[in-house]
């Protein structure tokens, strides 16, 4: 009801202005006690990569870059959080403006850039945040680190989150970085899983623990890239994957105002899209490992769509901005329905 009414006002804004204030707003309530115990959300418990998560709803990376909103957001009845993306240092990301708002598609482009604080700054705010559940943390390169020099980042930032983080989710497919997407292909990512799994296992024994990894894959790979992919998830044993990041694709939002602007397109037109990969993931993976869904989920059938396709967990982020937190508990208690 609140966001209801507050979103003709926020929808007036420069689209990354109203981001940034829209959290503002909604972490002021939770510091006043305004929002309700995370604990009296509904649940609907579900174990995925060794995880106990209260409920199958999960935040998208994107959303909290550095981690300054996470128990604000948590007052949302998350099942789970997934921050970043984080690079080593921090980084500007592209110019201003960066985000558009594509309302008659109810869809979203950006061009952010993994802008971050870097990974100290976000592992600060992490140490302060009350929050005790299923924290994801995601990571990826910067900007000027030769694609060639890509996995000394990634393996730097793994090192940094690994004791803090409930599972980590490596993004090579932002269209954002440049050349970024190249770490997709075959060859490139059989070395970058190699040297993570590795890496994996060096501080598991340092620290007593496995902390699983997850891939965030692209929407626009075609069915043999997919097919790849898989095969090099399944033997190197990575724990999950995450499909899908945003799109290249203009289809669905053609005509509408900033249709043209550069980025990677989220919301309502990437659903097809990304229950395809999902669809085509689960084929391959049969069950061997677990798939996170994202993209397009704009309501509960669309949650529910994501499943079906074999998703075992969705995260959210254009649906929020378009519907509001009480998308969450709506997408919770219909999938509750269906188990």
């Amino acid at each position: 009801m609140i966001y209801s009414l507050a979103r003709p006002l926020l929808f007036m804004l420069d689209a990354e202005r109203a981001h940034h204030l829209s959290l503002g707003m909604l972490e002021s309530l939770n510091d006043f006690g305004l929002m309700p115990n995370p604990a009296s959300r509904p649940t609907n418990p579900v174990e995925v990569m060794g995880l106990e998560f209260r409920n199958p709803v999960g935040l998208a990376a994107g959303l909290d870059k550095n981690g300054d909103y996470i128990d604000a957001l948590a007052s949302l009845g998350f099942g789970f959080i997934e921050i970043g993306t984080v690079t080593p240092r921090p980084q500007p990301g592209n110019p201003k403006p960066r985000l558009f708002r594509l309302p008659e598609s109810r869809a979203i482009i950006n061009r952010m850039g993994f802008n971050n604080a870097g990974v100290d700054t976000l592992l600060r705010n992490v140490k302060n945040a009350r929050y005790k559940g299923i924290l994801g943390i995601n990571i990826g390169k910067n900007f000027d680190t030769p694609i060639e020099s890509a996995a000394e980042d990634y393996l730097h930032c793994l090192e940094k989150v690994y004791p803090h983080a409930s599972y980590v989710a490596i993004n090579i497919s932002s269209p954002n970085t440049q050349n970024l997407r190249q770490l997709q292909q075959a060859d490139e990512l059989n070395k970058l899983l190699a040297s993570l799994k590795s890496k994996q296992g060096e501080l598991a024994a340092r620290f007593h623990k496995k902390v699983p990894l997850a891939v965030k894959i692209s929407p626009d790979l075609a069915d043999e890239a997919i097919d790849e992919i898989a095969s090099l998830l399944l033997r190197h044993e990575i724990e999950a994957v995450i499909a899908t990041n945003t799109t290249l694709s203009r289809e669905g939002v053609q005509g509408n105002e900033h249709a043209l602007e550069a980025g990677g397109l989220s919301g309502a037109p990437l659903k097809q899209a990304s229950t395809r990969v999902i669809g085509r993931l689960s084929a391959k993976l049969q069950g061997k490992i677990p798939i996170i869904g994202a993209g397009g989920i704009m309501n509960a059938a669309d949650a529910k769509e994501k499943m079906d396709a074999g998703a075992s967990l969705i995260q959210l982020y254009s649906g929020l901005v378009y519907r509001g937190p009480g998308l969450v508990g709506e997408i919770i208690d219909a999938l509750g329905e269906k188990s």
